[in-house]
C-alpha cells in the first residue's frame, strides 16, 4: 500500500495513452478493498476485465461501489461520509472517470496517512 501523487498519476495516464490509467484503476480497486478489509471482493484485474466485457457498463457499478466502500472506511475511522458513490457515478456518466480516480486516490491517501 503506497501513497500516490495524483498529479503524476494523471500525467502518466495521459502520456501513456491510458495504460497507466489501467494500472491505476487496478491498484485503486485493490487498495480500497484492502482498506475496507473486504477480502472476498473482486480483484482489480477482474474488475477491469468485467468493464471490458460489459462495454464499460460495469465501470459505472464499480464507481458507485468504490464510493460506498470509501464512505464505509471513513465511517469506521470516525470521519464524516460524503456520498462519494453518487459523485463518482455522475462524473463517469460525463466521461470524467479520471477525475473520479483522482478523488478516490485522494481519499485513499488520507486513509493511509491516518
Amino acid at each position: 500500500m503506497q501513497r500516490r501523487e495524483i498529479a503524476i498519476s494523471i500525467v502518466l495516464s495521459v502520456i501513456t495513452c491510458g495504460i497507466y490509467g489501467i494500472y491505476w484503476f487496478i491498484k485503486l480497486n485493490d487498495e480500497i478493498n484492502y482498506l475496507a478489509d473486504d477480502r472476498m471482493a473482486t480483484t482489480g484485474g477482474m474488475a477491469f476485465l468485467f468493464s471490458i466485457l460489459s462495454c464499460g457498463i460495469y465501470l459505472f457499478y464499480w464507481m458507485y461501489k468504490m464510493g460506498e466502500k470509501l464512505d464505509g472506511i471513513y465511517i469506521n475511522k470516525g470521519w464524516p461520509a460524503q456520498s462519494r458513490g453518487i459523485l463518482y457515478l455522475i462524473l463517469s456518466f460525463f466521461g470524467l472517470s479520471i477525475v473520479s480516480y483522482a478523488l478516490m486516490q485522494d481519499s485513499v491517501n488520507k486513509a493511509i496517512a491516518a
